[in-house]
């Protein structure tokens, strides 16, 4: 660090300490509870542990783990969380400690009984509990009313699993109040009771209180107790107002060290995806004013975690004394490296995260950190090759020959990088064309910054032959060279668009457009809500029952909501056949998937998705030639070794074929080939 940075740092209201009673966070950066599925048999053992190394290595103060880890039998993993209702879990508790403080970062737990967001045909087939019978959408949970045994008995069970958190070693833990059983008493919306426990503010808070009291009971004076609580919950749900009071109970009764704000409901799909844990299709840091305002009510520490995705952001909440403890969960997901890349001036070179939510649907992997959830094979920071250094051919400039040239670069190799357009992006430059996605752009503009500062030689309008990969005398050559929209055999081609068409701005859409999804992925729907958006009657017709059916929960949300918005017409369970003109109109026939029924629809153009063909004709031309005939050896990928070369092969050139070159996936595929295979070079 120079003494420049040094001064920087020492000013910066992000690296100031933080105390808590007896615990001093050494910044006021954390990463919040989330369950990441990285559990074995609902314990954290080392993959789960080495997921939480790398983000304390990276440099934050607090890692908080075990999202929503159930402390009783009738509190399911819905979503695989950790079980905390054993003793079995206090030797990985102790181990994750260890590994955790000796990074100098500090570690807690979040623990919890979902109540009616479980699953009643989930692990142990209970019932599902809530303090009114009242059902919820999400888990599709109808509950029954909880007793007086049932209290006595949780309460006791929050108050052992406090117990095994403080034998683990932990610093502290907290408790889920958002939707969750504890949140559910707080609520209007799902506490009708007429007894002790509902009705009054002092009533519903009086299960959380208990709870809390037993907890006390079971750590030491050395141990933090927090909550995280909604502070606001739309639609009949927890008023800002009774939040507030609920918290200065809480305060007032000494129940909680810190509060963790979050906002919203988490009982429907949509709740979650833009109130909850809002993603691109939300504001930065959207939530902020409601913080600060319960912040200003209370003299405990306040922390908080929702799409503060950028430093600048994040110092800002606790310079103007938003927050105590600034949370930058999914942010650390995309780049753990976050506070070292601060302190050593690299502020700029922060990986973004954009709110892709990929990391909450294929746990924890980030759509553009293939390393992430991925510790015990793949390394977060790039390492120089001790082998002797290479000339590496990259052909194609999409994301996947993006990544191999960056994180070849990084290994200290020589690279080349050609791409046939006139820049870099390839298919994210349309997708960042489509709306709400924009922020998809992020993925390129990181990468063309990291190839900038690492010296990689890019040339672009090169559409490379065979020929023009061997005049760079190349040690290594990667082709990813991507593919071009797939119509398949389907009749009638010719008077079909792709959405590229569209979306590239190539074509202009007519009065009644036909969107055609054989996929189940964003780029159908993202070009159905871009038509819509300029004028064009749309219908989307899909193969799936549901339009986005291949998406998570969070985009498919969005999505959906967008086509309604919208007014863009839904034809689910549709098989495309042929497509024909009748005069100036086209028509196309398509089946019912279910009961074979043939559907004409009647259109002025008809735009079709079905995914890419890979363009390899460079791979093929180079193929016979390369010592490795091409091939990529499975085995020695997924377990990140060297790819094996033959005897007496020695002198020639590597070859290997990644991303859609390959075959139609998705971009978090493409990246992850790359990285595979490069980062054993």
């Amino acid at each position: 660090m120079t003494v420049e940075n040094s001064e920087k740092i020492r000013k910066d209201p992000l690296f100031q300490p933080l105390r808590i009673k007896h615990l001093t966070l050494k910044n006021r950066i954390m990463s919040t509870s989330h369950a990441s599925g990285m559990d074995d048999e609902g314990m954290p053992a080392e993959r789960y542990q080495r997921y939480h190394e790398e983000k304390a290595k990276g440099g934050l103060a607090l890692t908080m783990f075990g999202g929503s880890s159930n402390v009783a039998p009738d509190s399911p993993s819905v979503f695989d969380q950790l079980r905390i209702d054993h003793d079995r879990i206090t030797p990985y508790l102790q181990s994750f400690s260890e590994r955790i403080h000796a990074q100098g970062a500090a570690l807690m737990c979040q623990i919890t009984h979902l109540g009616r967001r479980g699953d009643s045909t989930n692990d142990n087939w209970l019932p599902t509990l809530a303090p009114s019978p009242v059902r919820e959408t999400l888990h599709r949970s109808i509950p029954r009313e909880i007793d007086e045994a049932d209290i006595k008995r949780i309460v006791a069970a929050f108050g052992e699993a406090a117990r095994r958190c403080y034998e683990g070693g932990l610093d502290g833990l907290e408790t889920h109040a958002g939707s969750h059983l504890i949140g559910q008493f707080f609520s209007p919306d799902v506490n009708r009771r007429t007894d002790k426990y509902g009705g009054s503010i002092e009533n519903r808070a009086r299960f959380a209180l208990m709870v809390h009291e037993a907890i006390r009971s079971n750590v030491g004076d050395d141990f933090l107790v927090g909550m995280r609580m909604s502070i606001y919950e739309d639609r009949g749900g927890l008023s800002a107002e009774d939040a507030l009071a609920i918290a200065r109970i809480m305060e007032r009764e000494g129940a909680i060290d810190f509060l963790n704000c979050v906002v919203g409901r988490m009982d429907t799909e949509l709740f979650l995806a833009e109130k909850n844990m809002p993603g691109m299709t939300e504001p930065l840091a959207p939530f902020l004013p409601r913080v600060a305002a319960v912040k200003r009510e209370l003299s405990l520490p306040v922390f908080h975690a929702a799409r503060i995705t950028d430093v600048a952001t994040a110092r800002y909440a606790i310079r103007e004394g938003i927050l105590d403890m600034v949370a930058m969960t999914r942010a650390h997901i995309a780049d753990p490296q976050i506070v070292n890349k601060i302190m050593r001036g690299e502020e700029h070179r922060i990986r973004p995260c954009f709110g892709a939510s990929h990391c909450m649907y294929k746990k924890p992997s980030c759509v553009h950190n293939p390393a992430s959830g991925r510790e015990t094979v793949l390394p977060q920071v790039v390492e120089a090759t001790r082998g002797d250094t290479k000339n590496v051919v990259v052909v194609g400039g999409g994301p996947a020959g993006m990544e191999a040239a960056r994180v070849a670069a990084e290994r200290g190799h020589r690279v080349s990088l050609l791409e046939a357009t006139p820049q870099l992006g390839g298919q994210l430059l349309l997708a960042a064309r489509a709306g709400w996605r924009r922020d998809m752009i992020s993925i390129v503009d990181w990468r063309v910054s990291e190839l900038e500062h690492l010296g990689v030689q890019v040339h672009c309008n090169n559409y490379a032959s065979g020929a023009d990969v061997l005049a760079f005398d190349a040690d290594v050559v990667i082709v990813a060279s991507g593919g071009l929209p797939n119509f398949g055999d389907l009749e009638g081609e010719d008077l079909c668009l792709s959405t590229w068409d569209i979306l590239s701005g190539d074509v202009k859409p007519e009065k009644r457009v036909l969107v055609y999804d054989g996929t189940g992925r964003h780029e159908a729907l993202s070009c159905a809500e871009f038509l819509a958006d300029k004028g064009a009657a749309v219908t989307l017709a899909t193969i799936d029952d549901r339009a986005g059916a291949e998406m998570g929960y969070a985009e498919r949300a969005s999505h959906r909501k967008q086509l309604y918005l919208k007014r863009v017409k839904v034809e689910p369970d549709l098989v495309l056949k042929s497509v024909q003109r009748r005069g100036a109109a086209l028509v196309a026939t398509l089946v019912n998937d279910l009961t074979d029924e043939p559907r004409e629809i009647e259109t002025d153009q008809l735009v079709v998705e079905r995914g890419t063909v890979p363009v390899d004709e460079v791979f093929l031309e180079l193929k016979d030639g390369a010592v490795n005939r091409g091939i990529t050896d499975i085995d020695a990928l997924i377990n990140t070794r060297p790819q094996p070369v033959q005897a007496g092969d020695e002198g020639g050139y590597l070859l290997y074929r990644i991303g859609d070159a390959v075959s139609s996936r998705s971009v978090h595929a493409a990246l992850l080939d790359a990285y595979r295979i490069t980062i054993v070079l």
